[in-house]
């Protein structure tokens, strides 16, 4: 890199122990909902698969379960792409289920859809795909914001963040 230049890098990464907080806020709140008294409530994270199954006796339930959690995720700065809602299915013993996938990843897709993009905005920056995330390099830190509010404005379905600014 020359003396003067700056650079960003853009990632789809997920804070895995705030969304762990959120569905433990969310859990503590459908457990004192009156709607839910009685009901068959789960909510179970898998770290591994990166998943949520929620599992309750009906479709209103399971949806109020993700809205509370879509919520509680919202309060802890996470976006609202992070939470991705699954079909609802049926479960054993006639419940309903649903899979809800944290999406904590920037795919090649999307990557380079941004790239293209930040191409065309014939903005003087420098963009390279970078295993799951993209570099973006120039000489002029007001470049590097309007190649932020670029890929912000370009309305993409992921929880983007913007880091490792030098």
């Amino acid at each position: 890199m020359a003396a003067k230049e700056h650079s960003f890098d853009i990632s789809a990464e997920v804070n895995m122990q705030e969304v762990k907080n959120a569905l433990e806020t969310a859990k503590k709140e459908i457990a004192n909902r009156y709607d839910f008294k009685g009901v068959l409530v789960e909510m179970e994270l898998n770290e591994k698969n990166k998943t949520i199954t929620l599992i309750s006796s009906g479709d209103y339930q399971i949806n109020a379960m993700f809205d509370t959690l879509l919520t509680k995720a919202l309060r802890r700065n996470l976006s609202e792409y992070t939470l991705k809602r699954g079909q609802i299915q049926e479960a054993s013993g006639g419940n309903k289920k649903m899979v809800v996938s944290i999406v904590d990843t920037l795919d090649q897709e999307s990557a380079k859809k941004i790239i293209k993009a930040i191409k065309e905005s014939k903005l003087k920056v420098q963009a390279t795909i970078q295993g799951d995330q993209i570099r973006v390099s120039a000489k002029s830190i007001d470049d590097l914001q309007a190649t932020i509010a670029l890929v912000k404005g370009l309305g993409l379905e992921l929880p983007l963040t913007y880091g490792n600014f030098r």
